[in-house]
């Protein structure tokens, strides 16, 4: 096969989330581990750092892979799911897995896959770890999919892991409550293991302090060992106060990530920085620096309130559960505009319900869905969100609506776009 074939066997033939939601989703490791040993168990070849959460674990885990590349290490970075190509899943310094890889992969390994059906997650976990481990990378950051527990990404045995925050997402299949919630994300706590809690939670913290005793895994709750403070942005890079706790100089970091909901990763980040010098890897002050400043450009990360277009100001942002859109709405306040657009799509599995309620009513709204099964039809997404007071019109492709809301706008006006992460990816501009 070639590659476009690959890719077309890869996502209908092994069943993929991203596309149909539940029936792709599996609670059990058992295929993932199949897979890693009829490989080898490259999982065990190269050092990592476990990265999960409900929100910022993306971001979290791209600061991080700058950091470690700015030091001159050989970095692989794994996160999901992709915007643009199946290929930005599986980086090394920043540079996504060559086609060409991704073809002998699945054409060496097609006949075993065949006989454990594994979904697509499992697979392109799997898929990353070999590449990876051939690779010889000297560390790598792994984002975990869903949960934590039984997310295919829980076969490693990291140097380190962190739990950026928890909030109510995945609900079907993680509890309904932020406590039964917080005991998958927990499953990737480690013995022996440092685990760094970014955001502490009073629901949550119990939990977590329990499961790292059980497991005699160090804990970090990030934010009471650092306090960021709310900076100032310039372009694509904001200027973030920090102080660590008991110690009185204020420093500051430039964030090449804007967004107010950045902050709240930041903590993580840092102490993770100052920590990983204890696991073997000394960081300098000018990698940390340099590292976070220039995140976008080393790693390629996107679709973190991004600015699009200036005239009329255009951002996209691919938050999609009520914590994110709680950020976002609030960051949306903050900038001056004459009118706000929204142009919204949502998946079908998702609480629509919850972040339509957090929506301004006087905004004026564009209704689209991503072409994928799981996408909720625009017209049905514009009929339920009209039960909040939120009115618009209906424009299924995506790049239609941002069309129409553009030539619609003023140039004082802002353009928000997202959602759902899906939205933000078939943007053409992007």
């Amino acid at each position: 096969m070639n590659y476009q074939e690959t890719l077309d066997y890869l996502f209908h033939a092994l069943p993929m989330f991203q596309r149909i939601g539940a029936a792709a989703f599996k609670k059990d490791l058992g295929p993932t581990l199949q897979l890693c040993k009829h490989l080898g168990d490259p999982q065990d070849r190269f050092k990592s750092i476990h990265v999960g959460g409900t929100n910022g674990k993306g971001s979290t885990s791209h600061c991080l892979a700058s950091v470690l590349q700015a030091q001159g290490y050989k970095v692989g970075l794994y996160t999901s799911p992709h915007l643009k190509s199946f290929t930005e899943r599986i980086r090394i310094n920043g540079q996504p897995i060559s086609e060409e890889a991704v073809v002998d992969f699945v054409r060496d390994n097609m006949e075993f896959m065949e006989t454990i059906k594994p979904s697509f997650f499992e697979m392109t976990v799997a898929l990353a770890f070999d590449y990876f481990a051939k690779e010889r990378v000297d560390v790598a950051v792994i984002e975990v999919g869903m949960g934590g527990r039984l997310d295919s990404t829980n076969v490693i045995r990291p140097i380190m892991s962190i739990i950026t925050n928890i909030g109510y997402d995945h609900m079907e299949f993680l509890g309904d409550t932020l406590q039964e919630i917080a005991v998958e994300k927990a499953g990737i706590i480690k013995s022996g293991i440092p685990i760094i809690i970014g955001t502490s939670q009073p629901e949550t913290e119990e939990v977590f302090v329990k499961t790292a005793a059980e497991r005699e895994a160090p804990i970090y709750f990030a934010d009471r060992e650092v306090k960021v403070r709310r900076g100032t942005s310039s372009g694509q890079v904001q200027t973030v106060p920090y102080v660590w706790e008991y110690e009185l100089v204020q420093s500051e970091i430039h964030l090449g990530l804007t967004g107010d909901y950045q902050l709240a990763n930041l903590p993580a980040i840092l102490l993770a920085c100052r920590l990983l010098p204890a696991w073997g890897f000394p960081l300098d002050e000018s990698a940390i620096t340099r590292g976070l400043r220039e995140v976008v450009t080393s790693t390629g990360l996107k679709g973190r309130w991004q600015r699009m277009c200036e005239n009329p100001l255009t951002i996209c942002d691919t938050g999609h559960n009520v914590d994110a859109f709680e950020l976002i709405v609030r960051q949306l306040r903050q900038i001056s505009y004459r009118r706000l657009w929204m142009v919204m799509g949502m998946v079908k599995d998702k609480d629509a319900g919850s972040v339509l309620a957090l929506l301004p009513k006087d905004a004026s709204y564009v209704f689209c869905q991503a072409s994928i099964p799981r996408a909720m039809p625009a017209a049905e997404l514009a009929m339920h969100a009209r039960g909040f007071g939120l009115n618009g019109k209906v424009v299924e492709d995506v790049n239609e609506a941002l069309e129409w809301a553009t030539k619609s706008a003023h140039s004082e006006d802002l353009i928000f776009v997202g959602g759902s992460t899906f939205v933000v990816a078939e943007l053409s501009e992007l």
